[in-house]
Order: C-alpha cells, then sequence, then structure tokens
C-alpha cells in the first residue's frame, strides 16, 4: 500500500511536548534534541516499540558500523577495538543526547578514507600481474574487518585489482568480437588504461567521500537506530538537503524510478509502473545502483554519492540514454541501458485482453494491473477498482468462460481500493483487518452485494506482488474464490507506515529547523482469518518455478523484520463460485510443468541464480576471469533467448479496445500495445494459468 492519500490515513497532529522555551542552542544541543525526538516519536507511535537496553544498543551497534563500513574497507578490527566500549552504551548515550560513538566512529572513519586513497595511489601506480593465480572476496558478509593496516591495504590490492581486471575483459572481447574496427591493442596498453580509468573514478569517489556532511552521517546513525524497530522505519534528512523520494524523472522526464541512499549505496526505492525504467523489464525495487553511464561513456561509479548528485546523473532529456549499473536481488551484477522518455502514466492503467483456446468458442479473459491506482483529487480521476469493472464487463460481453487477474510485479496501492476491488468477485463481507498499536482491528468490508463477475478466477502473483496485492490475493484464496497461482510466497509486508514531521514534534527551535521527517511503522494488517501476510506473504494455492525459487527474496531478506503473528478470525462466506477439486488442479498443474521443456529451463537456471549468488570469490587470473565472465554472460542470453518462443499464439485485443486504437492517432500507443500483446504470447506462466483455469472449469462444471 501506498502511504499517502486522503483515503488510507486520516491526518493526526504529533504533539509530543519534546521541548519548550530552550535558548538557541549549538549543533551538540541540536543533534542531542533530535536524537531524543526521534526515540519519542518511536516508543509513542511504532506499532512494536523496542525496550532500550544493552540488547538494543548491541544491534545498533552492529547495524550502524555494517553501514557505514559495508565493504570493509577503512575501518580494521584495531579500530573497532576502540569503538568497542560503546557496544552496550549505546542506549544510554541516546537518552543522555551523548554522542561519544558516534563522534570517535567519524573520526576513525575518516582517519580510514585518507589511508585508503593513499593505498589507492600507491597500488595504481604499478602494473598488476594479470597472470597472478589469486582471488578476491567481494562479499563483505563473507569478509571480516581486516586485522590491521597490512590485511586492509592487501584487500586494496585485490579490490583494485579486480576492477582493473575487469575493464580490461570488457575490452579484450569488444576487440575480438566481429563487430572490432580498430587495431587490436595489447594486453600491457589494455591494463595500463585500465588503472587510469580506475585511478580516476576513485579519485572522484574519495573526494565525494570527504565532502559527506556529519549531518548526512548522523542520518545514517539515526536510521540505524529506526531500522531496529523494523526494517520500514527510517530517519529522513529535511527534503532540501536529502531529495528523498524525489522523482528521477525531472520534468516528467527521465527514466521514471524514484532513489534512496542507504549509507555510501544508492538503491531504487520504487519503480514508476509505465516508465522507461520498468518498460525494461530489467529494474526492480531494491536494486542498488553502483555505475551510472551517459550514452557511450564510461561507468561512473557513485558509491558515497550524495543523492541528488546521482539524481543529477540519471535525469536527463527524453530519448537520450543512461546506463546503470545495479546489483540485483540475485546478488548479481549487470548493466541496464534506459532511454529517458516522458512518463506515460496510461500504462499505470489496467487492461485485458482476450487468449483464445483450441476453439473459436473457448476465451479466456485476461486483465493485467500494474498497481491499486487511486485519484481522489479529481473528478474525473481514475481509479483501478473502476476500471477494473469496465475491464470485467468488456470481457463478459466477449462470453469468457474464465478470467485471470494478473498481479505479478504489483507493488501496492490505496486499501480502499483494494475494498472496493474485492467486492466484484463476492456478495459482501470483510476483506481486511488493520490493527494499531493497543486497539482492536479495524475491519475493512465490502459492503456493497452486487457481484460484478460470477465465473471462474485466476489470479498471478510473485515475489513482488506486494501490500494491496497481497490482502486481495489472501481475501480472495480465504474465500475460496480464486485460484492463487506464482512464486512460492509474495512479498510479505504487512505493516503501514506513516510520516511524522519532527518540526510538529519539537516546539519552538525554528532556528535549527527543518529537522527531518521519521517513517515510521504504525499498523499492521491481517487476514480475514486472522493470519497475517507480514513475513510469510500470501503463498499460492498453485506454485510456478520462477527465477528466484531458490533464494529469498522479499520481507523475509531484511534485517530485523517484524514478525509473523495472528489474531482472532473473521466470520466470512460467499455463494458466488467455489473453487473446488484443487488437489486434482494440482496434481494436473504439476505433471504439465514437470514435462514442460521451459519450465525445466527455468528451474535449472533458477539454481544458476542462486549458485552465482553465492560464489562471490573472483579470479584475478586475466584468462579465467574471461572465461567466467563469458560463460556467465552466454548462460543468460542463452537463458532469454527462450523467451523468444510463442507460447500463447491466439491472443487479442477486445474489439472495443481495436476500435479505439484504429482511431490512434499517437503511434506509440499502438507501439506500447503491441509490445504489451507480445508480451503476454511469450508468457509461459500465462500459458500454465490458461490451463489451470481450464481445469477449474472442467472439474467445477
Amino acid at each position: 500500500m501506498k502511504l499517502r492519500g486522503p483515503i488510507f490515513f486520516s491526518v493526526v497532529l504529533i504533539t509530543l511536548l519534546v521541548a519548550a522555551f530552550y535558548p538557541r542552542i549549538d549543533t551538540e544541543q541540536k543533534d542531542a534534541l533530535l536524537m531524543l525526538s526521534v526515540l519519542k516519536v518511536m516508543g509513542q507511535l511504532h506499532y512494536e516499540p523496542q525496550p532500550l537496553d544493552d540488547a538494543f544498543s548491541e544491534k545498533v551497534y552492529n547495524l550502524y558500523l555494517d553501514r557505514i563500513d559495508a565493504g570493509r574497507r577503512f575501518l580494521t578490527q584495531q579500530d573497532l577495538k576502540k569503538l568497542d566500549k560503546y557496544r552496550t552504551r549505546l542506549d544510554d548515550e541516546a537518552l543522555a543526547g551523548n554522542f561519544d560513538f558516534f563522534d570517535l566512529s567519524l573520526e576513525l572513519l575518516n582517519a580510514g578514507i585518507e589511508k585508503s586513497q593513499r593505498y589507492c595511489k600507491q597500488i595504481l601506480a604499478e602494473p598488476f600481474d594479470l597472470y597472478r593465480e589469486e582471488y578476491v572476496e567481494l562479499d563483505s558478509k563473507k569478509r571480516p574487518f581486516p586485522k590491521n593496516d597490512e590485511e586492509m591495504q592487501d584487500f586494496w590490492r585485490r579490490y583494485l585489482k579486480h576492477e582493473v581486471i575487469t575493464r580490461v575483459a570488457d575490452n579484450l572481447q569488444a576487440q575480438n568480437s566481429e563487430e572490432a574496427e580498430d587495431e587490436p591493442k595489447s594486453l600491457e596498453v589494455l591494463e595500463k588504461e585500465a588503472r587510469q580509468s580506475v585511478q580516476e573514478t576513485y579519485n572522484s569517489w574519495f573526494e565525494r567521500l570527504r565532502k559527506i556532511k556529519r549531518s548526512t552521517r548522523l542520518s545514517y546513525y539515526l536510521s540505524s537506530v529506526t531500522n531496529i524497530f523494523d526494517p520500514h522505519s527510517d530517519y529522513l534528512e529535511p527534503y532540501d538537503k536529502q531529495n528523498f523520494n524525489l522523482r528521477m524523472s525531472g520534468r516528467l522526464e527521465g527514466i521514471g524510478a524514484r532513489l534512496q541512499q542507504t549509507g555510501d549505496f544508492t538503491k531504487i526505492a520504487s519503480i514508476v509502473v509505465g516508465g522507461p525504467a520498468w518498460k525494461t523489464k530489467e529494474l526492480n525495487d531494491n536494486d542498488v545502483i553502483l555505475k551510472v553511464a551517459q550514452g557511450d561513456e564510461e561507468a561512473k561509479d557513485i558509491a558515497g554519492m550524495p543523492l541528488d548528485e546521482v539524481v543529477q546523473l540519471i535525469r536527463g532529456e527524453k530519448g537520450t540514454k543512461v546506463r546503470l549499473t545495479v546489483k540485483g536481488n540475485d546478488g548479481a551484477t549487470k548493466e541496464v541501458t534506459v532511454t529517458r522518455d516522458v512518463v506515460v502514466f496510461e500504462e499505470t492503467f489496467a487492461k485485458s485482453l482476450i487468449l483464445e483456446g483450441d476453439t473459436p468458442e473457448e476465451k479466456i479473459g485476461y486483465i493485467y494491473l500494474p498497481s491499486f491506482y487511486g485519484d481522489y483529487e479529481n473528478e474525473d480521476g481514475r481509479n483501478c477498482s473502476k476500471d477494473i469493472a469496465i475491464e470485467l464487463e468488456k470481457l463478459k460481453a466477449e462470453k469468457v468462460s474464465g478470467i485471470i487477474l494478473d498481479l505479478r510485479n504489483n507493488g501496492g496501492g490505496y486499501l480502499n481500493e483494494v475494498v472496493n476491488m474485492s467486492g466484484l468477485f463476492i456478495e459482501k463481507g470483510p476483506i481486511v483487518q488493520v490493527k494499531s498499536r493497543g486497539r482492536k482491528p479495524e475491519v475493512w468490508e465490502d459492503v456493497d452485494p452486487r457481484v460484478q463477475y460470477q465465473g471462474p478466477l485466476a489470479i498471478m502473483v510473485n515475489n513482488f506482488s506486494a501490500s494491496a496485492s497481497e490482502i486481495l490475493a489472501a481475501a480472495l484464496q480465504d474465500y475460496g474464490r480464486a485460484v492463487i497461482v506464482g512464486s512460492k510466497s509474495t512479498y510479505g509486508k504487512g505493516t503501514v507506515q506513516r510520516f511524522a514531521d519532527l518540526d510538529r514534534v519539537v516546539t519552538g527551535y525554528d532556528d535549527i529547523k527543518p529537522l527531518g521527517e521519521v517513517k515510521l511503522t504504525i499498523q499492521k494488517y491481517y487476514r480475514v482469518n486472522g493470519g497475517s501476510v507480514q513475513l510469510r506473504g500470501v503463498v499460492p494455492d498453485i506454485i510456478l518455478p520462477d527465477n528466484y525459487q531458490f533464494i529469498e527474496i522479499g520481507e523475509k531478506d531484511y534485517e530485523y523484520p517484524m514478525a509473523w503473528t495472528e489474531i482472532s478470525p473473521l466470520k466470512y462466506n460467499q455463494k458466488v463460485y467455489k473453487v473446488n477439486n484443487l488437489d486434482k488442479i494440482k496434481t494436473n498443474s504439476k505433471k504439465r510443468v514437470q514435462e514442460s521443456p521451459i519450465f525445466q529451463e527455468i528451474t535449472s537456471y533458477a539454481r544458476v541464480i542462486e549458485k552465482q549468488r553465492n560464489e562471490t570469490e573472483f579470479p584475478l587470473h586475466v584468462d579465467k576471469y574471461v572465461a567466467l565472465s563469458k560463460a556467465r554472460e552466454d548462460r543468460a542470453k542463452s537463458f532469454s533467448e527462450l523467451f523468444e518462443e510463442v507460447f500463447n499464439p491466439k491472443v487479442a485485443n477486445l474489439p472495443t479496445d481495436l476500435e479505439r486504437l484504429r482511431k490512434e492517432e499517437d503511434e506509440s500507443s499502438k507501439a506500447r500495445n503491441e509490445e504489451f500483446v507480445i508480451g503476454v504470447s511469450k508468457d509461459p506462466h500465462v500459458k500454465e494459468t490458461v490451463h489451470i483455469l481450464r481445469d477449474l472449469i472442467q472439474l467445477n462444471n
């Protein structure tokens, strides 16, 4: 669910009186006031407040150190010994407004940055032996902080050699390709050019690190405190400093995504459905952006770069290209080219197709819903529940035998739209329970007895179906109204957040404002059967293989997620359409999947992704690295080519939509529709869901 809008939340003024009529204060006093304000907000408003004790302190200590030096490149174990005495004191420091630990950590961090820059300059001044048999471990979770300066310097040598060798490998492959026109360069020349490139990159990077303000570092520390409560509770610097939630699209021209900064890293907080980033089908929420390149220029490392500078790099005029090097949920790194464009909001809306069966009389309706959108400010604004009702009527007019509702990659939206949409498939009844701290659950229910569609229904979900999508899937699963088909579980975010403006928390002190905001979890939501969506997500009735089936994705992949809990179930029933013979439907699907070559390939590639995610130690021998890199690229290319096959040959627009498209003067709209139709035709998961729906129809009849 999106956390804004008049329907979901009633705005409540926070009146925590932290302080009043204080005289003008200095930076240290401001920091103390800021910490106290954050703790007050979390303690009084968070759904599940944490005791501020030694255990809490130790969690903050570990999380903060992991974030300020996530790559284990600046601090040594000798440095950590100087900080270790604070391990169980941070709760006491926070309540006392003391920042001795934080100040010492910055002192050691800055010294480590200066030291590391000297190492880099010395290391890159000499050629690397590209045939030396050695390796580098790039997953810092598997690599402890270096014991001393000598061990740190050796890591930097390996790390920088890896940076050089990746560039050399790319250039070797380029000049050995059939398209190469220039004379090939020797390995010595390529190595020297790569070292110079790495030196320039890291000079800029260290310069940016030195410019990071104390207030920004403090925000990382404060977020380490709030994240112990749960991963969705954060401290945010004032908007004009941090530009949190800034659209990279500029004046609606860009790539259509939102960024968030965590420590030295910039990640994709959310992707605007219908925008250029969304169209690539290669970028996802929580992808970490490592490098940015303009057009054909060399990529620039953005680690440590302030968020507003990253946004400036990614923004650009319509038609220009930007290349993003990202680390995805599968742990793999890839480069994605995005063509900047005006964000096409029409693509955020629901749309439908007809999937014809073996005979002209057999038709399956298909509805794609990218988000639970709603426009409550304009009289003619579009809401997804109304749009879905329209699509259902269009499909009913075509006399479809059943309908597939596709909620894959749908990250959520407005809660009341979920309730209204659920009501299209049942008479009336409870849809979801929303519980605030210390209060009885509030039941959101459909009160309209009308039923828009009474026939067989299948709902498609995946790992990235979250929040509102999970509520709809859970409700119709509990009612026995639909077969849920998809990944091993949905995302598992069963919590609700709200922003608290600290300027309202603190009375007076206008000279030190703005103080920023706290985004905190204030509610949990529960299924009508009493179970939570939190952490576990919605487990589909029928699970189909996908690329991520062997790795953890979603809420369970966070540190300190809130637990799965349950409350009392509600009374609920519906008499519209019951899914019967589910065991037989599952058996039939399992047999088809086992005999399907494409699903066998998907399972095989999922094992490859699992293996690659775990293989984080890379060879620093040029021949071995080139071989490894090429093997991975070939596997990825071979797998992507499998989806050029048409699995659903009889996909068509509805007659009413075809008529509208014929009159459409905008050629881009026609092109987007063609892309949509082709995408569904090449989707093996849609094909299997059609088979599942056919079984449901036949067995229920």
